[in-house]
């Protein structure tokens, strides 16, 4: 994250996201797959996989798949539903020239992983008594269940894993599109810490 300013030198909080190319290595369509769907592959790196450093992620089968696109250095794979699968060909690819500026997108990353949490930092449970004897600071306190129902019911918020799963912003503002260095400037932040893999769809 960083800030940019605008004409009145007002601070506004952006994430810089790089984007692809992804190429499409699948269409799914509903006579051979049940559905209309369409597989990008995408890959961190910039230069081309050599063939010692394929055979650490590739098995035969996933091989001989990414062989029909073109695409073996796609070592990310990932499917969106589509509702026109004709419009797409094996081996299209999408890069930062599918976005405009101004456009609202979806961003969709895996959260920050904060661990196991209690109560207070996990639901913002309020704290109990902070003076002498209370025994109760950040406890969660009573739970409700008695001999009837004579269990917890499913869903209960307590203690557990706080974060570290997908999460969806929605309607993210576009400001600046850099074509040169593949960097899309979006208002606000995104899921997840950085370095983490993005999934783009524009806003309905």
């Amino acid at each position: 994250m960083t800030q940019i300013f605008d004409e009145k030198n007002a601070s506004i909080p952006v994430t810089l996201i790089k984007i692809g190319p992804c190429t499409v290595t699948q269409i799914k369509t509903v006579p051979t797959d049940g559905y209309d769907a369409v597989q990008l592959g995408f890959d961190l790196s910039k230069k081309k996989v050599e063939d010692n450093q394929k055979k650490r992620f590739l098995n035969k089968a996933l091989e001989g798949h990414l062989k029909k696109s073109g695409a073996l250095n796609s070592r990310y794979l990932k499917e969106y539903y589509v509702n026109r699968p004709e419009e797409f060909e094996l081996g299209q690819t999408f890069d930062i020239t599918n976005f405009s500026l101004n456009q609202f997108v979806d961003v969709r990353g895996k959260s920050i992983g904060k661990g196991f949490a209690g109560t207070v930092k996990r639901h913002n449970f309020s704290r109990g008594p902070m003076s002498h004897g209370s025994k109760n600071h950040r406890e969660p306190g009573s739970i409700g269940a008695g001999t009837t129902p004579g269990r917890i019911y499913p869903g209960k918020r307590m203690a557990g894993r706080l974060g570290g799963k997908p999460t969806t912003l929605k309607r993210l503002a576009i400001l600046r599109v850099d074509t040169d260095e593949n960097l899309l400037v979006v208002k606000g932040s995104v899921p997840g810490k950085p370095g983490n893999l993005l999934s783009l769809t524009p806003s309905v």
